[in-house]
């Protein structure tokens, strides 16, 4: 059984498990536990640049999502049919997002790395392909629109790290840690 607490801690694992790997790979990299709302982590490299990252932390093979944060949805309430409308604009759309399967202790961690518009696609497609079996109605509630994402769908992201290495190279230092000669 889910519970809050087992989530928040499942959340945390993730974030430290991210934190870690960048340091690994010479990174600097600190998590703020949930009280940032945008990102989780932060990682900057030896020229003071840096980076947000999202992070989503499963200990199963999926993640949960909904389906609204990236598709307009609209529930017909006489025949049950969900119409799609669309994709949503998303905000931040660049912005990476570093998914976490935390394996049993003994077990390899595995890390899928993609942005917010590559997980946008990612969940567009599996939740249409869910949808279409069922003539976008939903078998037991119309009005759910839960969406999961799985590492099937994650595997060409998986250690995708140069996305952050490639992030941080293009992107300039703060001008107030620049060291002048």
């Amino acid at each position: 059984m889910s519970t809050g607490r087992n989530n928040k801690l499942t959340g945390q694992i993730g974030e430290y498990l991210v934190c870690a790997e960048l340091v690994r790979r010479g990174f600097i990299a600190t998590p703020f536990s949930g009280n940032v709302p945008t990102f989780d982590v932060l990682a900057t490299d030896a020229q003071c640049r840096t980076v947000p990252i999202q992070v989503k932390a499963s200990q199963s093979d999926n993640w949960p999502s909904d389906a609204r944060l990236w598709l307009k949805l609209e529930l017909d309430g006489q025949t049950g049919v969900q119409n799609n409308l669309g994709p949503t604009k998303v905000q931040h759309p660049d912005l990476i997002y570093v998914c976490v399967f935390i394996a049993a202790p003994g077990g390899r961690d595995r890390f899928f790395i993609l942005t917010k518009a590559d997980l946008q696609a990612i969940c567009i497609s599996g939740y249409s392909e869910f949808m279409n079996k069922h003539e976008w109605r939903r078998p037991r509630n119309p009005a759910s629109y839960d969406n999961l994402y799985f590492i099937s769908g994650l595997q060409e992201c998986e250690t995708n790290w140069k996305l952050i290495s490639r992030r941080l190279e293009t992107s300039r230092p703060d001008a107030s840690l620049v060291m002048e000669d």
